[in-house]
């Protein structure tokens, strides 16, 4: 019997609208139900559309439509064809990809053509699972997982020579393979890898091994290798390379397990018998929802707007992907962080498990504003899970890593990013991680030669940074030399980015006793300050002599800023901005400023684009916009108002760009930019709660308290690092046309100020607003 869920969010939204959701739980629907995973789907990235996963799974699986490029590639819900289910969308990186296929057709001129034509009408995508029909040859292909294991069920239509194809080489997505190896090791089952190539991101080749075990006996292996071909063939290896396994007729479904590692074959093998030692595909199917389910009933929303339901679930599943684990159910992991590949394991707690997974991700950019405020709140656990990765690069090859892939370091985007994350679950109470090692990776990584002095991918040299100038002179330089290649010098975003970290840092070495490397960080955090132009108003790029940049246009996208404009990263001082309003002439001034801005930015819809595709957001047309939504360095825009002592500002456009930005339920549209790996959903998430953090990084830091789009909120806390219980939001005469607070309540006494400290919020306790259509100014 086919795993039964509803089909309802994902096949046509208007059915929701118009009939509710109905699946085989008592007739009550599941989160899980109001997930759409087709949500902006058309416009995908290689780690962006996910569907048979777990949270951070080492496997996701899902059907492929386009493979040549990073960009717009993998699932794409306008294309037509399927290509191959692969079981890697990581950062970077891919791995096998497998197609069921039937006839009677060679191989010679089957590997050239086994592609297949597919319908949304017969398809099915719900959080850890996904079936669809191969028009082609007519098979219904089911796909879900374990956290390592992905698992297949395939109906082959009766009397039809059942097969399926495996190819170990060529492109797929941000990666090619070079050559792969499978061999038959066993009757049923079969060992091997594929080798991701270098690309200029990830400069080391990386292979993923794995495992794969059938049901079903095999009439013959057939292989190839280039234009030869071999027929009852035990296996191949080399370039231009793969398999196909004939079964024959078939009376009933084929079911496929396909394990993964990134250390060995073996460690493949061991992951699949730790997570899934069994064939019942609907177990596996159903535990897979129940996981997810688990996580989104970490947030209750009650409300009257079935959409706004449906969006908010859809985030908050985003906000829980794209990153990926690396290391095997046993705790090992593959270290490729120096110039020798070697195999290292996580220590074990007293139950033999590891202590915590190792990662993949591409960059933290932004994440200050969106899953550094999310997961520590929601999913502590997480956020420990990814500072103890993170202090495991720092022990494997020197650095807190910024974007790791397979155990590379990538150097994607600037700055040191882990720092602030790393700063921000420490002041929140999540401690459970070597602080010492935390503060001296933190200190290696703000140093001369360390991370922050790379530029984005900037792997044989420590200039892009321009890290010693900015540590001599107090900025980083703009423009600099072409070479060293790299990506992002952009010398006035870079430092901006700097003086926060270093500020992050100072109050981490603070709370750890050091005072002179406090003293010294605190400092360098008024950095921002030397490239503050008072004759324009804004952040301007300086030259190595210290001469502004000339001519100068605020609207000129990365120009001295990276994926901003000025108008945008003039307000990027997320630790001192009372210290930028008053070099703008003052509080009022600096508000009257910012208004002007969001109202220009409104007749561009608050984005520089609506589609999910880098070059065209940062084209010089596309991105002249004073603030951008569709990307991470205007996040925090909004929320300036309510810093400023306006929050009734932050509570009016937050309300109008969560309309035109987070409101929609297309697969042509919903981030209008870069989702990447969960930022855009996390920020999305907070922004319908009603909860945000600017900086995060103080001893007890405070949340910021906005509008929220829902009627009642529930957060669970968690019972280990908080003590549980739940912390629930109640927003009275809640409508559409009233977007401000007129009064709040927690726990019975009225708050002089819209804000609460992270150890208020996570005691527990109800927070009542009173909602308007007025504003209320009075209140701060």
């Amino acid at each position: 019997m086919m795993f039964t869920k509803t089909v309802v969010p994902v096949v046509a939204l208007f059915a929701v609208m118009m009939g509710g959701l109905q699946n085989s739980h008592g007739g009550q629907p599941r989160l899980t139900d109001y997930v759409y995973p087709y949500l902006d789907s058309a416009n995908s990235r290689w780690f962006y559309f996910d569907s048979a996963s777990l949270p951070f799974g080492m496997v996701n699986l899902s059907p492929d439509t386009d493979v040549a490029g990073a960009w717009g590639t993998g699932y794409r819900y306008n294309s037509t064809e399927i290509k191959g289910f692969s079981h890697v969308h990581a950062w970077q990186l891919a791995a096998l990809s497998v197609l069921p296929v039937s006839g009677e057709d060679g191989l010679s001129s089957l590997k050239n053509d086994y592609f297949s034509l597919f319908s949304h009408d017969t398809e099915v995508v719900t959080p850890g699972y996904h079936q669809v029909v191969l028009d082609r040859y007519g098979i219904t292909a089911e796909l879900t997982a374990t956290t390592r294991v992905g698992m297949h069920r395939y109906t082959y239509q009766r009397g039809t020579n059942a097969r399926i194809m495996v190819p170990l080489s060529g492109r797929m997505g941000p990666t090619a393979f070079t050559r792969g190896v499978l061999q038959q090791v066993g009757p049923r089952s079969f060992s091997g890898y594929v080798m991701n190539g270098k690309t200029h991101r990830r400069p080391k080749e990386t292979p993923v091994y794995f495992h794969i075990e059938l049901d079903t006996d095999l009439k013959s292996l057939s292989t190839w290798q280039g234009d030869t071909v071999a027929d009852r063939a035990a296996g191949v290896e080399g370039k231009k390379a793969g398999v196909m396994f004939d079964f024959g007729a078939v009376e009933g479904p084929i079911v496929m397990k396909v394990a993964i590692s990134y250390t060995s074959a073996e460690g493949a093998q061991r992951n699949m018998a730790a997570e899934l030692n069994h064939w019942d595909f609907d177990q596996v199917a159903a535990a897979a929802s129940d996981q997810w389910e688990q996580q989104l009933q970490r947030i209750k929303v009650e409300g009257k707007d079935l959409r706004a339901k449906v969006r908010f679930y859809t985030d908050l599943w985003h906000a829980l992907q794209g990153r990926r684990i690396i290391s095997d159910a046993d705790g090992r992991y593959a270290d490729m962080t120096t110039a020798t590949r070697k195999i290292k394991r996580i220590a074990l707690d007293q139950a033999g498990r590891p202590r915590h997974n190792h990662y993949n991700y591409d960059s933290f950019w932004g994440a200050q504003w969106t899953i550094q405020t999310l997961w520590p709140l929601v999913y502590p656990e997480v956020s420990s899970g990814f500072v103890n990765s993170m202090i495991n690069y720092y022990r494997d090859g020197g650095m807190l890593a910024r974007g790791p892939s397979g155990g590379n370091y990538t150097y994607v985007m600037t700055g040191a990013q882990a720092t602030p994350f790393i700063v921000s679950n420490y002041m929140k109470g999540i401690r459970d991680f070597d602080t010492q090692a935390a503060l001296a990776g933190m200190l290696s990584d703000h140093s001369s030669g360390g991370i922050m002095a790379k530029a984005g991918y900037e792997h044989k040299s420590t200039v892009g940074g321009d890290l010693d100038h900015y540590i001599e002179k107090g900025y980083a330089a703009y423009p600099l030399p072409k070479k060293p290649w790299a990506y992002h010098k952009s010398g006035a975003m870079q430092t901006l980015e700097y003086a926060y970290q270093d500020y992050a840092l100072a109050q981490f070495a603070l709370a750890q006793g050091d005072e002179s490397a406090a003293a010294q960080y605190l400092q360098r955090s008024h950095n921002w300050e030397n490239l503050f132009d008072d004759e324009t108003g804004f952040i301007r790029p300086k030259n190595k002599r210290g001469d502004w940049k000339t001519p100068f246009d605020p609207a000129a996208v990365n120009s001295g800023y990276v994926e901003a404009n000025a108008y945008q990263a003039s307000w990027w001082v997320p630790h001192d901005l009372p210290g930028l309003a008053a070099k703008m002439g003052g509080v009022e001034k600096a508000i009257t400023r910012l208004n002007a801005q969001f109202e220009s930015a409104e007749k561009n819809g608050f984005t520089a684009g609506n589609k999910h595709m880098g070059v065209k957001e940062l084209s010089q047309l596309g991105n002249r916009t004073q603030v951008n939504y569709g990307n991470q360095p205007s996040m925090q825009m909004a929320y300036i108002f309510h810093q400023l002592g306006a929050p009734w500002l932050t509570q009016y456009w937050l309300d109008k760009v969560n309309s035109a930005v987070y409101s929609k339920v297309s697969p042509d549209d919903g981030y209008n930019g870069d989702e990447d790996q969960g930022l855009m959903g996390a920020l999305s998430v907070l922004m319908k709660v009603g909860l945000f953090q600017i900086s995060g990084v103080e001893l007890d830091p405070k949340y910021l308290i906005t509008a929220p789009v829902f009627d009642k909120i529930s957060i669970d806390l968690s019972e280990h690092y908080y003590g549980g219980g739940s912390f629930t939001i109640i927003a009275r005469d809640n409508a559409a046309d009233r977007p401000y607070i007129q009064s709040a309540v927690f726990n019975g006494k009225p708050l002089a100020k819209l804000e609460l400290k992270h150890s208020q919020l996570v005691a527990g306790g109800i927070l009542e607003l009173t909602m308007s259509e007025q504003p209320n100014k009075q209140q701060r």
